[in-house]
């Protein structure tokens, strides 16, 4: 498996709607098995996601959807930065298959 988790901020005042157009853009990503939102409860314009995927091909796949690159395009003005990004290698959880 890969997965991603990343820190973005948004335009000041514009996490909300950012966060409407990101979860909007996640529908029917075939080979994603996750796909959390989560806004950071100590920074107002920060946000993290949490993705999780069979394989990170199919990750790179996902980004040439129409609904991903929709709401790459709708976000973007909305997006002030990112603060980080941290690749993994998810081995299971709760709702996630075993790698083993």
């Amino acid at each position: 498996m890969y997965g991603l988790i990343g820190k973005m901020k948004a335009v000041t005042g514009q996490r909300d709607a950012l966060i409407e157009i990101l979860l909007a853009g996640v529908t029917n990503m075939p080979g994603c098995l996750s796909y959390v939102i989560a806004k950071d409860p100590t920074d107002p314009d920060a946000l993290w996601i949490t993705e999780v995927w069979d394989t990170q091909a199919s990750h790179q796949a996902a980004l040439s959807l129409p609904s991903v690159r929709e709401a790459i395009s709708r976000g973007q003005p909305l997006i002030a930065g990112f603060e980080q990004s941290i690749e993994t290698e998810p081995v299971g959880g709760h709702g996630i298959p075993s790698a083993a």
